[in-house]
């Protein structure tokens, strides 16, 4: 016998859920299993058919991260109209612990219960102990959230960052916030840096040019990474600048001396392009306080599992 709880886990995007079990805080890798949205009617169906699967009759407790807001433990996703609430998931699971996260807020949890040879240095920097971090996701949406660490335990507050105003410190930069204001209505910052950002960047650079495209995002980061095509590196270098400067604009904002964490698909592929297309000049780009910004240690986390685990540690603080 073992006082282990076992627990179910989820991480809902707009278009692919993914459902694991966990042994305590430990994911089962080896149990995660990926659902298209588009076949189900809602989140329950995906937890009855994952567990029958499983040969699982219940579990004790589950805990899911979803795309888009949560309040008042209720989280209604940003790119499909699903509603999730803990009845739904006590119904679908037979937990009798459940816990609804933010999509942001479970990278956050699982900070500290990631190995060290999955984070890849961006910016070297003091790291205190017991600081604030900041989570950055940049894949198919973007937003961030801090992670307090306090005597209470963490606290990773919800976010939906990604829909402020784009950075602009140049004058292509307000040509592009109009352009993008043209083909989305806001020149939010998601719209920029995102999978279908890339894809609004892209195509900006090459209506400068006097030549416009549209590229899905797939085309775009196979030519960034061949090094071939001008225009792709145009592309990339823009959006490396932009990604530096909100995530400096977001470091003064939360002061995260503990380190940032880039996570997310996007995050990830332009790994091995920050430092030579100088994320960090773009990160420091703050006038006087241009030297204060090297007190920011950043990370990618190289881990597309951190939203199950998570989730898992989430439910450990949980009673």
């Amino acid at each position: 016998m073992t006082d282990t709880p076992l627990c179910l886990v989820s991480d809902i995007g707009g278009t692919n859920t993914r459902v694991a079990l966990a042994d305590g805080t430990r994911l089962r890798e080896d149990s995660v299993r990926r659902f298209r949205n588009e076949g189900y009617p809602g989140l329950e169906p995906i937890l009855r058919q994952y567990l029958a699967d499983a040969g699982v009759s219940g579990v004790d407790a589950a805990c899911v991260a979803a795309a888009g807001p949560v309040k008042d433990g209720v989280a209604t996703l940003t790119n499909r109209d699903w509603t999730i609430d803990g009845d739904l998931l006590r119904r679908a699971t037979g937990a009798s612990r459940v816990a609804i996260l933010n999509d942001l807020q479970a990278p956050g949890h699982a900070l500290g219960h990631i190995a060290a040879d999955r984070l890849i240095p961006v910016l070297a920097g003091p790291v205190e102990p017991r600081g604030t971090m900041l989570v950055v996701n940049v894949g198919t949406g973007f937003n961030a959230a801090p992670v307090h660490v306090t005597e209470a335990g963490r606290v990773v507050p919800p976010s939906e960052c990604g829909h402020i105003n784009m950075p602009i410190r140049t004058e292509a930069d307000l040509r592009l916030a109009k352009f993008v204001e043209q083909a989305h209505g806001f020149p939010g910052v998601e719209d920029c840096l995102s999978g279908r950002g890339i894809e609004r960047l892209h195509a900006f650079v090459t209506t400068e040019a006097g030549n416009p495209q549209e590229w899905s995002s797939t085309e775009i980061m196979a030519a960034i990474d061949t090094g071939t095509d001008p225009i792709a590196q145009q592309t990339a270098a823009l959006f490396t600048r932009l990604l530096g400067a909100e995530t400096g604009n977001l470091a003064l904002i939360h002061l995260p001396f503990g380190g940032i964490f880039l996570v997310g698909g996007l995050a990830r592929a332009f790994a091995r392009h920050y430092g030579p297309l100088d994320f960090a000049g773009a990160f420091r780009d703050k006038g006087r306080f241009a030297e204060f910004m090297d007190n920011f240690a950043v990370w990618v986390l190289d881990d597309d599992f951190a939203p199950l685990t998570g989730c898992a540690v989430h439910l450990s603080h949980i009673r």
